[in-house]
C-alpha cells in the first residue's frame, strides 16, 4: 500500500535521484518495483551512462514490466529495515554481475511495501557495513548464482517464520564439498546421506521445508555450488580463524568466518537472537541484513521463478 498523496514523495525524490545520479556519474539507479507508483516517470527519468536496475519482488512486479528491456534482480519478499533492502538487492546485483566493485550506485527505497522515502548513495565495496568486497573472487566463480539466491532466501525464511513459532539460527555454507570435507564432522547421522542427488538440491521446491526441519540441529549445512545438500548437522573444525568479528557475535559466526578463512566458500548465518542474516566471504563479513519490525509478507504472492 502507498503513502498517501499528502506523503508521496515518490516523484520529487526520482527526479532528484536521476540528477543524483548524472551529477556523480552513478553506474546505476536501483529501486524496488513495488515502490515506484508511476514507473514510466522513472523510466523516463534515468538517462545513459546511468543503467536502471530494477527490483520485483514477485509476478505481479514483473507484469509492471512487461515489454521494458531494463535490467531486473528479483528478490524474496520480506520486510526488512531500508538499510536491510539496500544491501540485499545489492548484494544480488553484484553476484549477477550487475555491479561490480568500485561501481557508484544511487538507491531509491522505503518503507517495506509502501512508496519511496529514501535517496541513498554509496560506491561498492567501499563501506565495510555495506558490501565489502573488493580484491576479492567473484562471488559465483564456483557456485551457481541461483544456487545463493535460493540459499539466501532460505536463510531469511528461517529468519523470519523458524519452527512452531520459535526463533532458529542457522549456518549454510555453500561451495567445493572436496575443499570443506578436511573440516567436517557429523554431530548425528546425516539425514541427507544416500539419497540421489537430484532429491536433495536445495533448488528442489520440495526440500525447503525439510532443510527449514533441520534448521533445529545443531551444526552447519554443507551445500555444493551446484545446490546438492551434502549434509546437516555436521560440526565444522577449521585451522585458520577468521578475522576479530564484529561485538556482541558468537560462535556461529565465529566459524562462519573461519571455514571461509580456510576455503573458497561462502557462509551465511542467521542470528536465533535477531533473526539477521549475515554473509561470510574470505574470512569476514561481506553484509549484515536486517530484519524489519513488520509482518514478513505483506500478503499472499505468487513467487518468481529462479534466475539461471
Amino acid at each position: 500500500m502507498a503513502n498517501s498523496p499528502d506523503h508521496d514523495f515518490s516523484k520529487p525524490i526520482v527526479e532528484s535521484a536521476a540528477r543524483v545520479a548524472q551529477q556523480i556519474r552513478a553506474q546505476a539507479l536501483m529501486a524496488f518495483v513495488d515502490a515506484v507508483p508511476d514507473l514510466d516517470h522513472l523510466l523516463a527519468a534515468v538517462q545513459p551512462p546511468t543503467t536502471l536496475i530494477l527490483v520485483v519482488r514477485d509476478a505481479r512486479d514483473e507484469l509492471r514490466l512487461t515489454g521494458s528491456t531494463v535490467k531486473t534482480v528479483t528478490a524474496p519478499d520480506f520486510s526488512l529495515t531500508r538499510m536491510g533492502q539496500i544491501k540485499m538487492a545489492t548484494l544480488l546485483a553484484f553476484s549477477q554481475r550487475l555491479l561490480s566493485p568500485g561501481d557508484v550506485i544511487v538507491f531509491l527505497t522505503g518503507v517495506h511495501g509502501k512508496a519511496l522515502d529514501t535517496l541513498v548513495t554509496t560506491q561498492v565495496g567501499q563501506e565495510y557495513e555495506l558490501f565489502q568486497s573488493v580484491d576479492q573472487p567473484k562471488l559465483t566463480e564456483h557456485i551457481r548464482r541461483v544456487v545463493f539466491q535460493r540459499v539466501l532466501t532460505l536463510a531469511l525464511e528461517v529468519a523470519y517464520e523458524g519452527r512452531e513459532g520459535k526463533p532458529l539460527g542457522a549456518l549454510f555454507v555453500v561451495g567445493s564439498h572436496k575443499e570443506l570435507e578436511p573440516f567436517c564432522r557429523q554431530n548425528i547421522i546425516n539425514p541427507f546421506r544416500g539419497y540421489p542427488e537430484r532429491e536433495r538440491n536445495i533448488l528442489d521446491d520440495n526440500i525447503r521445508e525439510t532443510v527449514k526441519e533441520f534448521c533445529s540441529i545443531d551444526g552447519a549445512f554443507i551445500i555444493k555450488g551446484n545446490g546438492v545438500i551434502v549434509s546437516a548437522g555436521t560440526t565444522l573444525h577449521p585451522t585458520l580463524a577468521g578475522e576479530d568479528l564484529p561485538q556482541g557475535l558468537g560462535a556461529r559466526h565465529a566459524v562462519a568466518a573461519a571455514i571461509t578463512a580456510n576455503t573458497r566458500s561462502v557462509a551465511l548465518t542467521v542470528s536465533e537472537s535477531t533473526g539477521d542474516v549475515r554473509i561470510w566471504r574470505r574470512g569476514k563479513m561481506i553484509t549484515e541484513i536486517e530484519k524489519g519490525a513488520e509482518a514478513p509478507r505483506t500478503g499472499p504472492r505468487k513467487p518468481m521463478p529462479d534466475g539461471g
